[in-house]
């Protein structure tokens, strides 16, 4: 049933419903779709609209939806749903009757969809500059193994001075960079949150809507309704981000096509890159840089129709903005896809250092160390500049290199050149006097190299960060320990009590969201319980779990406890943070009343498990804050 038919007395067309239902493109925001349904959800609790009853039962079916979901995202395109709002809105009312229609309560699509488009920009924004730093990485690496490898440079596709393989690679890993700033740019600015903006106006309840931001991970609440349902500034900033960057891997790309090709034969690309012909089979083709050069165009075309479509809109939501989805989707989908192909290219790639030291040493490139020679001699530059020029011509005429030519043809173009002139004109030389900052001195390169592994090494460090929570992370924690106790993973507990043990509790960040939290119990024997483990539903294994256990043991640790214990149905996961099977008759009586609680007292299948801390060495958590 669409959302909207009470004004209508006829059904649609069904050519004017295919033509106007999203949800074949739109499914992909299903599970923004969802994180956005159960702030909502509690943003409604608290402004008196559900009950905490009911805000709970809706979070549990949402959790539930969203698990479903990332099993079987393919599911949603079985529904004849006119968008991704009215699909998820049907299975939540199929999960848990009419309490689903209360939902949408203050809600509008406009705001809504404007919502889940930001929350999946910024989750694929942080996929995309970790592929950049996949790129970078790699690029690193194989100027590191070509730091002494001699390469042509070119200007006008034509030899012009020596560089090594190592400075072309940083070049390129220069361009990179600034795509990534401009990309964490793009990301900082869409860092606002729509929801609760309404259909234009605002919302008609009293919605803290910058609480509602900070439950959803954005750094604050938009402040103008009419102009938060129809930004898109955010998609064409992130289509154009990948439209510079789309270039920069397009040169990339016909650069090695060059560099491969029989004419050059610089480098051999991996087998697992290339292609074969139908016909001739010689061939080696570079189908791979062939496509990441030919699929630049349309990531430009859907920046350009993007921008079309709202040059001329109207405030606020058209249906023309519907049209923003496709292409961004296309286009971030094939940058990613070339960033990655781009890497793979340099696995396995062979650099024939013999003939890119030969082509170097061809085409005169040592012509404007001849000149500076003059220059140091006390020839002015332009002087220079038109014997070396002459010199060159005489050594075409003879068919050899500069250095190639005697003393005494070196002395018919200028007396003042001598003997010292030969040391000058190596390939060794070129490079060397090329000391200044940035260029491709041998120094100079292996300090760029080093910078950039170093900067790099900081973006490495893992992505998941444990801090000590605060009461501003309540709703987060309160969310979580309520959908694993609704699962009966954990025990319940009232927010009364999560508001009192606040200090206990650590939680887990991944890209600035709270995505984990857990809690160190001190019994006054001492003896201390982790308790509350829980992971944000769709953000498992990805080390939160690891990382709280580690923060607090290592809490314990400088608490002086000696002994950590937890009660679990998965025995396995902490075994391996080294806790070791115990008994439950060991445990303090005042650990086995929370038992009372348990749904599951009466067939309980936990297992005690233990940690003593004063027979092993605690490792302190990474990145933890």
């Amino acid at each position: 049933m669409a959302l909207w038919g009470g004004r209508f007395s006829q059904a649609a067309d069904t050519r004017f419903k295919q033509f106007n239902d999203s949800l074949r493109f739109d499914y992909r925001l299903a599970e923004q779709d969802i994180v956005g349904s159960v702030a909502w959800s509690k943003a409604l609790r608290q402004v008196g609209v559900l009950t905490e009853e009911e805000q709970q039962k809706l979070e549990l079916a949402l959790n539930e939806l969203k698990l479903a979901v990332m099993e079987d995202p393919q599911q949603i395109l079985q529904s004849d749903a006119e968008d991704i709002h009215s699909w998820v809105e049907q299975q939540l009312i199929h999960r848990v009757g009419d309490l689903g229609k209360k939902l949408h309560t203050g809600r509008s699509r406009n705001d809504q969809v404007a919502t889940d488009l930001k929350l999946w920009c910024r989750q694929q924004g942080h996929q995309l500059l970790m592929m950049l730093d996949h790129l970078q990485s790699q690029l690193t690496t194989v100027a590191r193994e070509h730091q002494a490898t001699v390469l042509p440079g070119y200007t006008h596709l034509q030899r012009a001075q020596p560089v090594t393989f190592a400075h072309w690679c940083l070049a390129y890993v220069e361009m990179f960079e600034r795509d990534h700033s401009r990309l964490s740019d793009a990301l900082h600015r869409l860092d606002t949150c729509p929801l609760g903006s309404g259909a234009l106006a605002g919302t008609a309840y009293p919605i803290d809507r910058e609480a509602l931001a900070h439950s959803l991970g954005f750094h604050r609440a938009t402040r103008n309704s009419l102009d938060s349902v129809s930004d898109r500034d955010h998609v064409m900033e992130l289509l154009s981000t990948a439209s510079i960057s789309m270039l920069h891997l397009s040169r990339l790309a016909e650069d090695m096509i060059f560099y491969n090709s029989g004419e050059s034969n610089f480098i051999e690309l991996a087998d697992t890159v290339t292609s074969g012909s139908s016909l001739m089979p010689q061939k080696k083709n570079p189908d791979a840089l062939e496509l990441i050069r030919g699929k630049c165009g349309r990531v430009y075309g859907s920046l350009a129709g993007m921008m079309m479509t709202v040059k001329a809109l109207p405030l606020a939501y058209n249906k023309d903005m519907q049209e923003d989805k496709e292409g961004l989707f296309d286009a971030l989908d094939t940058w990613h896809e070339c960033m990655e192909m781009a890497a793979l290219c340099f696995d396995g790639i062979k650099v024939n250092k013999d003939r890119t030291l030969e082509a170097a040493m061809q085409g005169y490139s040592n012509a404007t160390e001849l000149a500076d020679y003059l220059v140091a001699k006390g020839i002015p530059f332009r002087e220079a500049h038109h014997i070396v020029g002459v010199a060159v011509v005489a050594a075409i005429e003879k068919g050899c290199a500069l250095e190639e030519l005697s003393l005494e043809e070196m002395k018919a173009f200028s007396p003042v050149i001598a003997e010292d002139v030969y040391p000058i004109l190596t390939i060794e030389s070129c490079l060397e006097k090329r000391c200044a900052l940035g260029g491709v001195a041998p120094n100079q390169v292996d300090h760029a190299l080093s910078q950039t592994e170093k900067r790099l090494s900081k973006r490495h460090a893992p992505g998941v960060k444990v801090r000590g929570a605060r009461l501003t992370d309540l709703d987060a924690i309160e969310g979580m320990v309520a959908y694993w106790a609704g699962l009966g993973e954990n025990l319940p507990r009232p927010r009364n009590e999560l508001v009192r043990d606040i200090g206990s509790f650590a939680v887990a960040e991944t890209q600035g969201v709270v995505t984990g939290c857990a809690s160190l119990y001190v019994y006054d024997s001492g003896l201390a319980e982790i308790r509350s483990l829980g992971i944000e539903a769709g953000w498992q294994h990805q080390g939160q779990g690891k990382a709280l256990i580690q923060h607090l043991l290592e809490k314990a640790s400088q608490m002086a406890i000696k002994r950590v214990f937890v009660l679990t149905r998965v025995p396995e996961f902490f075994m391996k943070q080294e806790f070791i099977p115990t008994s439950k008759s060991l445990l303090p009586e005042k650990v086995m009343k929370d038992c009372d609680m348990c749904p599951r007292q009466h067939a309980c299948d936990e297992v005690a498990l233990e940690v003593r801390l004063d027979q092993q060495h605690v490792i302190p958590s990474v990145n933890v804050a």
